[in-house]
């Protein structure tokens, strides 16, 4: 029905445009070579149009072809995507991780190394004292040697004149 209804009025249309004539017998009937005009004109422009459809539907499927390409472009592209941010995310996390230990590890640093420092302060002054008392050690050895040495002295002193005051008694 739509296509005899586009028929009539792409008949209409030629008729206008002067491709038909429109010299009709008196009686209003269209003439043989008329008729024979309209309907080669009729299959002349249906042969087009079907052409033209056929050429509508060639391109419809390539239009097809290409979306299908495309969505399927797409999909690959959002799967490289989802791959690329799959791996960032584990490194960039690893990276956030490690930085925060990191962190942890600084604030940890910072007063073993005041301990340290004072520590090391403490050690420096015991060793000083130790030194020193090592030292005044070794002094009051010298000097209990020399007192014993004297001591002997004067004792071997004593016994040499015990003992000739002993000779002389004799």
């Amino acid at each position: 029905m739509r296509n005899e209804k586009q028929g009539s009025e792409q008949l209409q249309a030629l008729m206008q445009s002067g491709q038909i004539s429109e010299s009709m017998s008196f009686n209003g009937t269209l003439t043989k070579e008329d008729e024979e005009m309209s309907r080669s004109a009729l299959s002349t422009f249906k042969a087009k149009e079907e052409e033209i459809e056929k050429r509508k539907m060639e391109v419809r499927e390539r239009v097809q072809v290409q979306l299908g390409r495309v969505e399927e472009e797409t999909r690959r592209l959002a799967i490289i995507r989802e791959e690329l941010e799959a791996l960032a995310d584990p490194m960039k996390k690893d990276v956030q991780t490690v930085r925060k230990r990191i962190d942890a590890v600084n604030k940890e640093l910072k007063p073993l190394g005041q301990t340290c420092q004072k520590k090391e302060r403490e050690y420096k002054e015991a060793l000083e004292t130790f030194n020193e008392k090592h030292k005044e050690k070794v002094q009051l050895i010298t000097r209990l040697m020399e007192l014993v040495g004297e001591s002997e002295k004067l004792r071997l002193k004593k016994l040499e004149e015990l003992s000739k005051s002993i000779e002389t008694i004799r």
